[in-house]
């Protein structure tokens, strides 16, 4: 018999002993090691030669996500980054004759259980719970007599975080105007969310060099918590919002999450059941899995809560297989 463990999380290397590091530089396709498609695939497509992603944001398509589950949930009391350089070829804000304004391109963290909800829309600003992400609008403009009449929008980049309630709260502060992402420049963004003051704060290179100095988006009191399990490259639907839209097209490379580190596991038998041990996280639940196939995964355990301390797991029956394969999942409630 041959059993196999596999751990919490992403499939990743330690860089320290409290974070761990995923890159993806799509030297190789991206669907062979976690990325998955959900919407409509043909926004997304992977250049072997030129080793990088390319992309179109349409609003005018259903919510479309090119995305990896990270393997845990995140919340506000955890650190995490995410950086990626980002060249847009050509983007166009009101891109809809009725829907002059910009509407946004996106790339960040969600979470999919909610995101692939029919109910889950960007444009309304208050149907898109879950979400720390970079966006950017284009430029546009707006010709409703309600509002004043005719007046233009400026580029704007806003790094934004939106809590788990309905409707929506978002983060304070985060963006910036006017501020153009040109055209056929590679932008190198990171994001670096910070527990100890929840801070989310935003750099950009432009072709190597410094590019504008992004303020911090800081979550307020009224804002309760996030829950995001995937990095995405998202193309939303501009449904429910009815005067903004865009079409962009763009290339994506060199993705790096940093996530908390995974706990480290032991596993052994012992009267013939798999059990394994780890430091658990206090608020996190864990869950001992079991496969014969590494897709199809059922529970092998009872769901205990982690207390920060010396957590065991065992298996409650052991079935007679050719191979089995194990792994721990965490849950933050």
């Amino acid at each position: 018999m041959a059993t196999a463990l596999t751990g919490l999380g992403l499939v990743i290397h330690a860089v320290c002993s409290s974070a761990a590091v995923y890159q993806e530089a799509f030297a190789s396709d991206p669907t062979a090691c976690g990325w998955q498609c959900f919407g409509e695939s043909d926004l997304f497509h992977w250049n072997p030669a030129n080793q990088n992603l390319e992309v179109t944001w349409d609003s005018t398509r259903p919510n479309s996500f090119f995305f990896r589950p990270l393997g845990m949930t995140l919340a506000k009391e955890d650190d995490f980054s995410l950086s990626f350089d980002l060249r847009v070829s050509d983007i166009v804000g009101g891109v809809v004759a009725s829907r002059t304004g910009p509407f946004e391109i996106a790339i960040g963290f969600l979470n999919m259980a909610a995101a692939k909800k029919d109910g889950f829309r960007r444009g309304t600003g208050a149907d898109s719970p879950n979400l720390v992400e970079f966006d950017y609008f284009p430029a546009g403009y707006y010709d409703i007599p309600e509002w004043g009449g005719y007046f233009p929008v400026a580029p704007t980049v806003w790094t934004t975080l939106i809590d788990s309630n309905t409707p929506c709260v978002f983060s304070a502060g985060g963006y910036t105007t006017p501020l153009e992402l040109t055209s056929n420049d590679w932008f190198h963004v990171t994001l670096n969310y910070m527990a100890s003051n929840h801070t989310l704060a935003t750099a950009m290179l432009r072709n190597g060099q410094p590019y504008f100095s992004i303020p911090d988006a800081v979550l307020g009191s009224s804002f309760s918590d996030f829950r995001v399990d995937a990095v995405s490259i998202s193309s939303y639907s501009d449904a429910g919002d009815f005067y903004d839209s865009v079409l962009a097209h763009g290339v994506v490379d060199n993705v790096v999450v940093t996530v908390p580190d995974g706990p480290r596991l032991t596993g052994d038998f012992s009267n013939g059941l798999w059990q394994v041990e780890f430091v658990s996280r206090a608020n996190w639940s864990y869950l001992l899995e079991r496969s014969t196939d590494l897709t199809n995964w059922a529970a092998v355990s009872n769901e205990k809560q982690g207390m920060g301390t010396l957590l065991l797991l065992a298996e409650t029956n052991h079935p007679a297989a050719a191979a089995l394969f194990y792994r721990t999942r965490a849950r933050r409630p």
